[in-house]
C-alpha cells in the first residue's frame, strides 16, 4: 500500500514537472517573439524561435486557407445552384407564354383568311365551328354548332377558302352533321379546270381523292387544279377542290386513274362556312324541270 501511494506521488511529480516545462517553453517563446517585435535585433535565440514556429504557422496558415477557399467555393456552388433554378422558372414562364402569343398569333391570321373570304362572297354564309368528329371510314362527317335554329337545312355545303368540305345529311335543333368530301361514301362532278374536262371525284378517306371516268387521251398533270363543275345542283362550280398528285395510265380500259390531293386539311377543321342556298330546292327543281 505504501509502495502504491509512492508511486502515485512520483506520476503526480513528473506530471506536474512536464507541465511547468511546457509552460516554461511558452513562456519563452513568448518573450521572444515580443523581443523580436519591439527590440529591433534578430539574434540567435530568435532565428531559433522562428525556426521553430514557422513551420507550425505555415501549416496551420495553409490549412485555415483551404476551409476558406472550400466555404468560398461551396457558397458560390450553392448560389449557382439557386440562381439556375430561379432562371429555370423564368424560362418555363416565358416559353409559356411565348406559346400563348404563337397561337393567338395563329388564331389572328386563321381568323382574319376566314373573314377575308367571306367578305368576297356573293351570298351570306353562316359560320361554324367544328365542335366534333366521327372516325367512321365509310361515313366519314364532322358536327358543327348550327342547326335548324340557325336556318340550317339537309343538302346544304360546307366550304372553306380552301376549298369544298362536304354536305349536311342531318341538321338538328342547334347541331349538323356534315359528310365530308373524302369520305368514301362521297361522289362530287368535278372537272380539271385547264381544260374543263369532267369526272366524278369518290372520297378515299386519307388518301384523298380519286378521280374516275377522265379517257385517256385527255392532258392530265400533276399538279392541274380540279374544281367542281356545277353540275347536279348540290356544289356550284368552280369550287376548289385539290390538284392532282398521281396519274396512271393502264393498258387496259379507257380511263385514267387519278389521284388527287385535298385542298382542304380535314384533320385541321376549326371552323367552316355553311352555304344557306337550299340545295334540296334546286334538285327539286331541276327534277320538275326535266320531268316537263
Amino acid at each position: 500500500m505504501r509502495k502504491k501511494s509512492k508511486n502515485i506521488a512520483r506520476s503526480s511529480f513528473f506530471a506536474t514537472l512536464r507541465i511547468s516545462l511546457l509552460i516554461s517553453v511558452l513562456f519563452v517563446v513568448c518573450l521572444l517573439l515580443l523581443g523580436s517585435m519591439f527590440g529591433g535585433t534578430f539574434g540567435t535565440p530568435h532565428q531559433l524561435t522562428l525556426d521553430f514556429i514557422g513551420p507550425l504557422q505555415s501549416t496551420v496558415t495553409r490549412a485555415t486557407s483551404g476551409i476558406m477557399t472550400f466555404k468560398n467555393d461551396y457558397v458560390a456552388l450553392w448560389n449557382v445552384r439557386s440562381e439556375n433554378r430561379r432562371l429555370q422558372v423564368l424560362v418555363d414562364t416565358y416559353l409559356t407564354e411565348l406559346g400563348e402569343y404563337r397561337e393567338g398569333y395563329s388564331s389572328y391570321l386563321h381568323l382574319e383568311e376566314l373573314l377575308e373570304f367571306k367578305e368576297k362572297q356573293d351570298f351570306n354564309p353562316l359560320v361554324a365551328r367544328v365542335v366534333g368528329k366521327e372516325p367512321a371510314y365509310w361515313f366519314q362527317t364532322i358536327v358543327v354548332d348550327r342547326g335548324e335554329s340557325d336556318d340550317v337545312l339537309e343538302g346544304m355545303i360546307a366550304i372553306t377558302p380552301r376549298g369544298a368540305v362536304g354536305q349536311v345529311i342531318h341538321a338538328g335543333e342547334n347541331y349538323c352533321k356534315i359528310l365530308l368530301a373524302n369520305a368514301p361514301s362521297s361522289a362530287i362532278d368535278a372537272m380539271i379546270q385547264k381544260n374543263r374536262i369532267r369526272g366524278i371525284l369518290k372520297g378515299a378517306g386519307e388518301k384523298g381523292y380519286v378521280l374516275n371516268y377522265v379517257q385517256k387521251n385527255v392532258d392530265v398533270s400533276v399538279g392541274d387544279h380540279i374544281v367542281t363543275a356545277g353540275i347536279g345542283g348540290v356544289f356550284p362550280a368552280g369550287i376548289p377542290l385539290g390538284k392532282v398528285s398521281v396519274v396512271h395510265k393502264k393498258r387496259r380500259g379507257m380511263f385514267q386513274e387519278i389521284e388527287v390531293t385535298p385542298g382542304v386539311d380535314f384533320q385541321k377543321l376549326e371552323y367552316v362556312f355553311i352555304d344557306p342556298t337550299d340545295r334540296k330546292k334546286i334538285l327539286r327543281d331541276m327534277v320538275m324541270s326535266t320531268e316537263r
